[in-house]
């Protein structure tokens, strides 16, 4: 027997064998008095079970991996019968006979030899990692909700009338391994090939510094936040936002900016709408220079059509504004074409007609040129991407907009702004919210919500790391390598070079452009051709003299170059007109000029992340923003060159990978959403419900139908709803809810019937804002199609929709999709994000287009009739798409739905759980909720007078992040768990405001004061629990730790609450001097 379990036992052969012998002596009497075959395997069978059951038992305590030993049990060989046989007394042969002459343990022991296929399938399958509720705790929950089975809970949840069967992804269906998926993206990135880009046109090839790649990018304490409407939790990227905008008023010689925009064309069209308001409306025609970038010009032209402005292109010689009609003009500085010109005459002469200056510009130009604000600029836009973001085919990176104080309330986007905490300390946080769409609605300065916060802070430390003379260090080496350029063909003689002053980029007239361009491309070089005799050459940081001795190759004609670009560099001189040249100090503060080796950048990285609270302390229960796992493997591609370092305008047969990637893609969404074709153009959801109510307005045009300008939108709308329409010249009538959150057919049939003439669409999110799958959605679908419109779909709550029902199939026409709330893409602090829209047939042809790379609907249509042009790239921002490809084909069909389902239970389980102690607000009419889910605060005000704020606020002491505040009603607090979070965390997010209303509690008794609680006083920093002085009724201990997992990890607010009225009224968008806080330190010591 010894020798036996040395050959099949791997674990506690000793153990095994006690275990045996006395299963075998409890059965012995049974064994020995039966004769009768039967009555003998079914002694053996009890036995086999009650040694597997003991060796189980064993496992549990021992924790040890009894595979091996039920192996041996379920493989006993003779040897095992003849040693059991002699220790007991039986007769070999007889038990032999009896045992192993069975044909039910033969062909038992046929079937345990045999190896399962699926066993050796590949084991590192995602849904398990991403979905986080295994088997047991669904049945717990399920149960615990009044349901047998999740199925059970979601068959009442979701209307019978619009659930799908299934839906199969081909090839992905199953979802592809983490490795497969790796390898997947290894083939993809391999298609795509990498030249060396001189194109220019406001993207460039960068540097990014590895600390920031590293630290930043990918890094989750980092990118896994949201936008930072909890201030008090969110000090780190503040700041780091903070330091961005005075990067951009330092640079631009402007005092405000904002942090940030999606990309340099959607910052242009941004302002000129701010030129449009500035006037009041009153101006109808909007001036741009041709040397601006044809992007730039295609944006600006499709967005003004909303407002019913006039776009005319002009040179900027040759401006008249005798018509009395122009509200603004854009100019390039640089120009699109290299050359740096002098604006301050052309600004005196607008403004002295009542015109607005706008002038696009590059960061790192403006180290060496006049600040546009010193010419007189009204307005500067442009982007931070050569400041460290890699250009991926396209973005995401972060644009700006700087103006001057007077028209400050006018600005679009996020501006961060200082406060006081209550202490007196300063504390920063998001000023003038009171302008944004959430708030205003259809009469905000923008639809913008999502940025690009995360691209913003990595331009922000790239100016951190680089000091103002490192950044002028590069822009010099920059021009030097332009001149040399310049020098050198003029040499070769072989074409002409354009005389104007330049920074970056030489202009170059040929006879043959297009054959320069072909010969650079043999060299793995991209030139830019202009037009049949012209071409550009644009240079930037990671540009070489060897690179500059290839280009003389290529205009050599194939002749032999006498020179090198090392040789006549010295004999280049500054191509700057003095009357350019900047004089103006920037970034003068220590922030800039102290953290220029890697060991402070780190330091300094680490300790603003240390501020922000983020998906790797807890969850974020935002409601409508699904805050869901970013995986590392998702992440991975996003920082390999092959993706990272592609020109967006580069030509389609070195993006293959992309290509490939955009039609998988293209396809998988389809699938999901019951469309027919998508554009990925749009580079956030707001910019997707742009797109596409723009498409709408396109179809309606098309067929005559000019006067169809009504768009009715639900009063739960996102605001982002009415800004949208309000973008597209659209007229909004609102529609209410009823008592239970539905919106009121009845009002949608009355509206649409009253506008039948002139409908032109309705925006319904679903499930709706309230947290409901509303079951009348397909008769409201009907109603506005029988009336002439069309419905738009906002896809913000798609999660609740994957795999059960899709926007095609309940009969949307159009409907974008949050690729960073769905489809993984993480949130950044306030972006990047993605909204790309998906159409039915009809609307497939005017899906947006590009002036650079044609573009269209994935699947392409038969026809084309483009709308216009969207956002500054074709793809959007290309570079983050592979999070949401790699999510989909990785989770497979069945992996989604159930995410779906597990996103369902998990809202369901917690609202279950806080039913008692909060008034759920809407449930649907089996009395669950869809993925999120709303609490009733509002009671609080009168019984203790406690506000929703006050329990967002508390929430920090106890590690969480507030869930979204006083929307879609005020005073509520709407939760939304995500799939990804496991029974645990939502345990432990529920006990703290069980905790929480017992502490309410405490104030409705008289137990404690009503104006000086520890939920008023919430949050509780160290500093303020440290401070010698004491003078709150409750404890340090309660304050800090008010729940016993606390003290094994905590996260701490740095900063106590911060006042939001203190901060408007008294509005500092850059960072003070440094002796400011140096005198704060001293007065509060």
């Amino acid at each position: 027997m010894n020798t036996f379990y040395r050959k099949r036992v791997i674990f506690h052969p000793c153990k095994l064998k006690t275990i045996i012998f006395d299963r075998m002596c409890e059965y012995r009497s049974f064994f020995a008095e039966s004769s009768d075959l039967f009555t003998m395997e079914r002694a053996r069978r009890l036995a086999s079970k009650a040694i597997i059951k003991r060796l189980h038992q064993n496992n549990k305590i021992n924790k040890n991996n009894i595979i091996g030993n039920v192996c041996a049990i379920d493989s006993i060989s003779t040897r095992y019968v003849s040693s059991v046989a002699k220790c007991y007394g039986f007769s070999e042969k007889s038990m032999s006979a009896k045992i192993m002459g069975s044909n039910y343990f033969a062909a038992n022991l046929q079937k345990k030899r045999m190896i399962s296929v699926d066993a050796l399938k590949p084991s590192d399958t995602f849904a398990r990692r991403h979905n986080s509720l295994n088997v047991d705790e669904t049945e717990k929950m399920s149960k615990f909700c009044g349901f047998d089975s999740i199925d059970a809970l979601v068959d009442a949840t979701v209307p019978k009338s619009i659930r799908i069967d299934s839906m199969k992804f081909g090839k992905f269906d199953e979802g592809l391994t983490e490795s497969q998926m790796i390898e997947h993206m290894k083939d993809l990135a391999g298609k795509n090939k990498v030249f060396k880009s001189f194109l220019g046109m406001g993207y460039y090839n960068t540097y990014v510094p590895p600390v920031i790649l590293r630290n930043i990018m990918e890094n989750p304490g980092w990118y896994t936040q949201y936008t930072p409407y909890q201030a008090e939790i969110s000090q780190g990227r503040l700041e780091s936002l903070l330091n961005f905008q005075t990067m951009i008023t330092d640079l631009t010689g402007l005092p405000m900016s904002n942090a940030s925009l999606l990309d340099e064309g959607t910052a242009a069209a941004e302002a000129m709408a701010m030129c449009n308001n500035i006037l009041k409306g009153k101006r109808k025609t909007f001036l741009i220079a041709s040397n601006c970038h044809p992007q730039t010009v295609d944006v600006c032209r499709t967005r003004a059509d909303g407002f019913d402005l006039k776009v005319v292109t002009v040179d900027v010689k040759d401006v008249d504004y005798s018509s009395g009609d122009v509200c603004g003009v854009l100019v390039q500085y640089p120009g699109t074409e290299g050359e740096v010109l002098d604006y301050a005459e052309f600004i005196k002469k607008a403004h002295a007609s009542g015109v607005k200056v706008v002038m696009a510009t590059d960061l790192l130009a403006l180290t060496m040129l006049k600040p546009p604000g010193e010419m007189g600029a009204d307005i500067v836009v442009g982007s931070a991407q050569r400041f460290g973001v890699p250009m991926g085919y396209g973005g995401p990176h972060a644009a700006f907009l700087a103006t001057s104080q007077e028209y400050k309330r006018l600005m679009p986007g996020r501006v961060i702004g200082l406060s006081v905490d209550a202490s007196g300390k300063t504390a920063l946080r998001m000023a003038m919210q009171t302008r944004e769409q959430h708030i205003r609605r259809d009469k905000a300065t923008s639809n913008i919500c999502t940025a690009q916060a995360l691209l913003a802070n990595m331009a922000a430390m790239y100016c951190v790391y680089h000091g103002p003379e490192g950044l002028k260090t590069i822009a010099q080496r920059v021009h030097g390598l332009a001149g040399t350029f310049a020098a050198g063909v003029k040499k070769l003689g072989t074409a002409e070079v354009e005389g104007l002053p330049f920074f970056d980029t030489v202009k170059i007239k040929c006879s043959d452009a297009k054959a320069i361009a072909d010969e650079a491309a043999k060299h793995e070089m991209n030139l830019r051709v202009v037009d049949r005799n012209t071409i550009t050459v644009s240079f930037d940081e990671t540009t070489t003299l060897e690179d500059v001795d290839k280009l003389f190759k290529v205009f050599s004609g194939g002749k032999s170059v006498p020179f090198t670009a090392a040789s006549i560099a010295p004999e280049v001189e500054n191509a700057i007109p003095s009357s350019l040249v900047r004089e103006t100090p920037y970034l003068t503060h220590p922030i800039f000029n102290s953290h220029h080796t890697e060991h402070e950048l780190l330091r300094y990285l680490h300790k603003l992340q240390s501020k922000d609270l983020s998906l790797c302390h807890s969850m974020i229960p935002l409601g409508s923003c699904t805050m869901k796992l970013n995986a590392t493997t998702e992440m991975m591609p996003v920082t390999w060159p092959s993706f990272t370092d592609i020109h967006p305008f580069a030509p389609a047969d070195q993006a293959q990978g992309y290509q490939e990637m955009f039609e998988n893609l293209g396809d998988l969404l389809c699938t999901i959403t019951g469309f027919d074709s998508f554009s990925l153009q749009p580079n956030a959801g707001a910019s997707g419900e742009y797109a596409g109510l723009m498409v709408i307005r396109a179809y309606h045009l098309s067929r005559g139908d000019h006067h169809r300008n009504v768009c009715i939108i639900p009063v739960s709308a996102h605001g982002t709803n009415p800004a949208s329409a309000a973008m597209c010249g659209m007229k909004i009538v609102s529609v209410g809810t009823d008592a239970k959150g539905n919106i009121n057919i009845e009002e949608v049939r009355k509206a649409a019937e009253t506008h039948k003439d002139n409908l032109s669409a309705l925006m319904v999110t679903y499930p709706s804002t309230h947290g409901v799958y509303e079951e009348g959605i397909d008769e409201i679908c009907k109603i506005i199609h029988d009336n002439g419109g069309q419905v738009y779909m906002d896809g913000a709550n798609m999660n609740a929709q994957v795999g059960l029902t899709s926007p095609g199939y309940i009969g949307a026409d159009v409907c974008h999709l949050n690729l960073h709330k769905t489809f993984c893409i993480p949130h950044g602090g306030g972006g990047p994000g993605m909204g790309p829209i998906g159409v039915k047939k009809h609307l497939a042809p005017f899906l947006p287009s590009h002036p650079v790379v044609a573009t269209g609907g994935i699947p392409a249509p038969e026809e084309s009739k483009p709308l216009g042009t969207i956002s500054a790239a074709p793809w959007g921002s290309a570079l983050i798409l592979p999070i949401s490809y790699t999510y989909i084909a990785m989770m497979g069909s069945n992996g989604l739905t159930d995410a779906s389902k597990q996103a369902i239970l998990n809202a369901n389980y917690m609202a279950k759980r806080l039913e008692n102690h909060y008034p759920v607000l809407f449930r649907g009419v089996n009395g669950t909720c869809a993925h999120e889910f709303i609490i009733d605060l509002r009671g609080f005000k009168n019984t203790a007078g406690i506000e929703a704020e006050d329990v967002a606020k508390r929430l920090m002491d106890y590690g969480f992040h507030g869930p979204t505040m006083s929307w879609p009603v005020p005073g509520t607090l709407m939760i939304e768990p995500t799939e990804s979070e496991s029974k645990a965390e939502l345990d432990r997010f529920c006990d703290a405001l069980i905790s929480i209303r017992e502490e309410i509690a405490e104030i409705e008794n008289g137990k404690a004061d009503v104006l000086n609680n520890v939920l008023k006083g919430a949050p509780h920093p160290p500093s303020m629990l440290m401070a010698d002085s004491w003078s709150k009724p409750y404890s340090r201990e309660y304050a800090a730790f008010p729940a016993s997992w606390l003290r094994s990890a905590k996260f701490w607010p740095t900063t106590s609450r911060v006042d939001n009225v203190y901060g408007d009224r008294n509005l500092v968008c850059t960072l003070l001097p440094a002796n400011h806080y140096e005198e704060e330190k001293a007065a509060t010591a």
